[in-house]
């Protein structure tokens, strides 16, 4: 993937609350994201401990939040959570399959035959993605698959 082709990086976090964060991302979106899930999980234990959630900071570039106890979450990870916290199952499911093929926006607009611009759309959740997108995707992979190439 080019420069260009990456996913959006994160300006700023606050705490707002024992499990919640404000983010601030690269494009100006903002949003209010719901760790509690993730606090469940063996990995995320730590920051179960308010003082600790409320240590975030940036990791390098943007593309993580970091904790001093060695937590981290990736951007594209909690871009994802928010794609499906705002209902935006479409979007994730989009943005997913292009991360798992490694797929540019310029690559997966010639996979589909989209213009970049609309997959930028999709991936961004600007828009909604059809469903025949969707089954084009899974269309591309089983296409894959048949000439022998292996899905991650």
């Amino acid at each position: 993937m080019s420069a260009t082709d990456m996913m959006r990086t994160i300006k700023a976090v606050k705490p707002i609350g024992e499990a919640r964060l404000r983010l601030q991302w690269s494009d100006g979106a903002q949003a209010e994201l719901d760790l509690g899930d993730w606090l469940q999980t063996p990995a995320f234990a730590a920051l179960r401990d308010p003082a600790e959630f409320a240590k975030v900071k940036l990791g390098d570039w943007g593309h993580s939040l970091e904790w001093p106890s060695g937590v981290e979450a990736g951007a594209d990870a909690l871009w994802l959570e928010i794609l499906a916290a705002t209902r935006r199952e479409d979007a994730r499911a989009f943005l997913e399959w292009r991360l798992k093929h490694g797929l540019s926006l310029s690559g997966a607009a010639e996979a589909l035959g989209l213009s970049r611009r609309m997959v930028a759309y999709y991936s961004n959740g600007e828009k909604p993605v059809p469903r025949t997108v969707l089954l084009a995707c899974r269309g591309w992979e089983a296409g894959r698959r048949s000439r022998g190439r292996v899905v991650a």
